[in-house]
């Protein structure tokens, strides 16, 4: 009878224990939609899988219109580390169209670049307010022009996040590259910063706004970007998200529009 008294606590104490290992929310943190880049890493283990469904931008110019479609563009990230993880990015099909004021029609479809990726976590625990991380990438030219930029290119990002309250938090991501020519030959430098303020409308939805500025000093043309963007994701579970983001160039040199849906999921 002590034996099976004991047998039945030990037993009861281990369902108990995986009850509450069952009960805890996994890690699951889309970099998507958000323009900006998260700190936060997949857990060893775990993928997260991300993709764009459609992903469309409108570029009009005094003498041209130009439409860039883009489907299939995935990202994978994959936990090797309590604070690391490894990505890899792929664009599987894209569509640049253009048109003139005469009405001529261009048009040139391809694949994009393999983009690989770490990204270490710096700083931050469930429940802190701060946090921060470090993301070097590199791309190989896989890709078809303009889907594909036609040479290697490396950059580093580096996030940083507040919470000012359980809803409301503010974020910065910086950026900069040793980006690819337009001409397809060579690299310049180019930087970029992105302020994200961020609010939770509920356990399911969150909405976020950012701010963006971009400096690119291609050889053809030196260009400033201005962009605002909007986004909401919607979380029916706790491993699954969908997601609308759309994004307004604020100045000449910038898209004029950008609309982009799609989701994720942890596996």
């Amino acid at each position: 009878m002590v034996r099976a008294a004991r047998i039945l606590g030990l037993t009861t104490a281990l369902l108990a224990e995986g009850n509450a290992f069952a009960d805890d929310d996994p890690r699951f943190c889309p970099t998507r939609p958000s323009i900006g880049a998260s700190s936060c890493t997949t857990e060893p283990g775990r993928v997260h899988v991300e993709a764009s469904f459609v992903d469309w931008e409108r570029d009009d110019a005094a003498d041209q219109r130009g439409d860039r479609i883009v489907t299939a563009d995935l990202l994978v990230r994959a936990g090797v580390g309590p604070k690391t993880e490894v990505q890899l990015g792929w664009t599987g099909y894209g569509q640049d169209r253009t048109r003139d004021k005469a009405g001529a029609i261009h048009r040139v479809t391809g694949t994009g670049d393999l983009r690989f990726a770490m990204r270490q976590h710096l700083a931050g625990e469930k429940g802190k307010p701060f946090s921060a991380g470090v993301e070097g990438f590199f791309t190989a030219p896989t890709g078809k022009s303009p889907i594909g930029d036609g040479t290697w290119s490396a950059g580093a990002i580096v996030p940083v996040q507040y919470d000012l309250t359980e809803k409301l938090a503010v974020a910065f991501t910086g950026e900069a590259d040793a980006a690819a020519n337009e001409s397809g030959q060579g690299r310049h430098f180019a930087v970029s910063g992105i302020t994200s303020l961020r609010y939770k409308l509920s356990e399911k939805v969150t909405t976020t706004a950012e701010f963006s500025l971009e400096r690119d000093n291609d050889p053809e043309g030196h260009e400033t970007h201005a962009l605002a963007a909007l986004s909401t994701a919607w979380r029916p579970t706790k491993v699954l998200q969908l997601d609308l983001l759309a994004v307004a160039g604020l100045n000449h040199n910038a898209p004029d529009v950008r609309l982009v849906a799609g989701g994720a999921v942890l596996f």
